[in-house]
């Protein structure tokens, strides 16, 4: 029986690494983001311990979805309140907070758990192109679009 590989904490090298969302898939987009920050693209990857990268998401407002999804894909907020339920379209939020259409997609693709949220900590997501990140040095990281997709 093979063991897991326990890397010591001081050995985890964490990067930092910029992404455009510019007209990405917010699907693809989001697993891809979620795969770095489990730090499952790295061989030293530890399913119950934190060694990802640090993600910074630029140009949020230009993330793109296909088919109806911009008029009919709903976000849903709960106040916790009887009645305290919100919904909310993909455009309208899009042009209200674009920041959180991609927090909600990457957040659910990470684990439900306490790790989930230490990871979650770990992205940051702008609107605009420009983040106060650049005393970190962060690498361009590119997203591969599928040519030909379906819009």
């Amino acid at each position: 029986m093979t063991k897991t590989y326990l890397p010591p904490q001081d050995s985890i090298e964490r990067n930092w690494y910029v992404v455009d969302a510019t007209d990405q898939r917010l699907g693809r987009l989001a697993s891809e983001i979620a795969t770095i920050l489990r730090g499952k693209n790295k061989p030293t990857f530890t399913p119950h311990m934190d060694t990802g990268d640090f993600v910074i998401v630029v140009n949020a407002e230009k993330v793109d979805v296909t088919g109806k999804k911009r008029a009919q894909k709903l976000y849903r907020r709960h106040s916790g309140r009887p009645g305290g339920m919100k919904t909310e379209t993909f455009a309208k939020l899009q042009a209200r907070l674009p920041e959180r259409i991609i927090e909600q997609a990457v957040k659910g693709m990470l684990p439900k758990n306490t790790l989930g949220r230490q990871l979650f900590t770990k992205l940051k997501v702008y609107a605009g192109a420009e983040h106060p990140h650049q005393a970190q040095s962060p690498q361009t990281l590119e997203i591969q679009t599928i040519p030909g997709g379906k819009d």
